[in-house]
């Protein structure tokens, strides 16, 4: 006996993982909306009919959250709270025969190119020219901007390509069309992604063509800030460089995902790089592009880090000075070519080594902030939570980095403006300033 009045065409999707997957949620939430269905993302709201939940399966953790997902909704479908349960995405791309076999009770399984197959199961017409238009499920003053799909990297961590394919572009002039439409409605920050940002036009352009693209979407009028996601060291296109320098709404920002220093296991890990190219390549963008801001991501305990290895890539951080940084403990998944080493450091001294790290980069971070501290920046406001406003630099990119609190203003901020904030004070992760005019 159902204990809820659903409505029929009401569908919850739930996102998982990365921002690639917040993008395809929009995506998919957008088709069914010009479908005349009422979407909804993450609602606690009891009178949905479908729930979809669009899963990760990028490394252990991500994998488990997805599962228990699964069985949350599963559960709530057995008690009559929902009438159908599908799942998306990587995990189900990647592992949708066993998830059959454990007879969860949903009623479908779809990969990451399954948008179509879903969308007829739903009794939803696919309409390849809304492809690009999205729901948004962020702040409408920002969005994230997926230029391409898949990778063609061989790092030996990573099941990315098995579980979205090839590396395929997107248009310039299909991406530019793009984002006039987000910037018709608001949209003023766009977050270029992609598993690899720097490999872009070599499948339709027969080059690497980052810098060209960027500087088409920085003449799209009502669009204040470009900021660079996943950008990957090896074979780097030196060219953007001179665009994020001269183009005044191009952040002066790049997220370079460098996983490790050490040789030995940058050389097993296949990133076709080593230690002093990495630290070349560093030294080249920081004097190409003077107070450009650094992200990173690093991993602990990939087999064979011996705790010379660890403590060379501690060093390396402290010397380095990253501005922002993130530790994954590594993951060992099955079908990469990493699975066929050794998973020989202990889960403990993986997280041992990741949590010394991140102990060195929040001092790194407050000595950085602490700099700041008397200096204004143009600050966009995302979020205002009871007296204070909560905003970003052009240093800092929504969920991952620090942000600015500017508290007890007498102003009335609006949220997804811009305003000039001096700052006053600062902790390792957060700046507290006041607006001037």
């Amino acid at each position: 006996m159902k204990t809820k009045t659903l409505k029929k065409n009401k569908v919850n999707v739930i996102t998982l993982g990365c921002s690639k997957n917040i993008y395809d949620s929009e995506v998919l939430m957008g088709q069914l909306k010009n479908n005349k269905f009422d979407v909804v993302h993450e609602s606690n709201d009891d009178d949905i009919s479908t729930v979809i939940i669009n899963t990760c399966g990028f490394i252990e953790t991500a994998k488990q959250e997805s599962i228990d997902t699964i069985l949350q909704y599963a559960q709530g479908k057995k008690d009559g709270l929902i009438e159908k349960l599908y799942v998306t995405g990587c995990l189900s791309e990647r592992y949708r025969d066993d998830l059959r076999k454990e007879n969860l009770g949903v009623d479908g399984f779809f990969g990451t190119k399954d948008l179509p197959r879903l969308l007829k199961t739903l009794k939803a017409d696919y309409k390849k020219e809304l492809l690009g238009e999205r729901l948004l499920t962020t702040p409408a003053h920002f969005a994230f901007f997926k230029i391409s799909e898949g990778c063609d990297r061989p790092c030996s961590f990573c099941a990315i390509p098995i579980m979205r394919g090839k590396h395929e572009s997107v248009p310039i002039e299909e991406l530019v069309s793009r984002a006039e439409s987000l910037a018709n409605n608001g949209t003023k920050e766009l977050i270029l992604i992609a598993q690899d940002l720097t490999y872009y036009g070599l499948d339709i352009y027969k080059k690497r063509n980052l810098a060209e693209l960027l500087n088409k979407l920085s003449d799209v009028k009502g669009i204040e800030w470009i900021r660079l996601h996943y950008a990957f060291p090896t074979g780097f296109p030196e060219d953007i460089l001179e665009v994020i320098k001269e183009k005044s709404n191009i952040c002066n920002y790049l997220d370079i995902p460098l996983q490790h220093i050490s040789d030995n296991i940058l050389a097993s890990m296949r990133r076709g790089t080593t230690k002093k190219k990495t630290t070349d390549l560093l030294i080249k963008i920081k004097e190409s592009v003077p107070g450009i801001t650094v992200r990173t991501t690093l991993i602990t305990g990939y087999p064979g880090e011996t705790e010379e290895n660890f403590q060379e890539m501690l060093a390396w951080v402290k010397e380095m000075k990253f501005d922002r940084l993130g530790v994954f403990p590594y993951s060992h998944e099955d079908d990469t070519h990493a699975f066929k080493l050794e998973d020989d450091v202990p889960e403990e001294v993986k997280q041992s080594r990741a949590d010394e790290i991140m102990d060195a980069q929040s001092e790194i971070s407050l000595e950085l902030n602490e700099l700041k501290i008397g200096k204004t920046f143009k600050v966009l406001i995302d979020r205002k939570e009871e007296e204070v406003y909560i905003g970003r630099t052009e240093c800092d990119s929504p969920d991952v980095d620090n942000e600015v609190l500017i508290e007890n203003t007498a102003q009335n901020l609006i949220v997804g403006n811009f305003y000039q904030v001096k700052i006053d004070s600062a902790e390792h992760y957060d700046l507290f300033g006041h607006v001037v005019e």
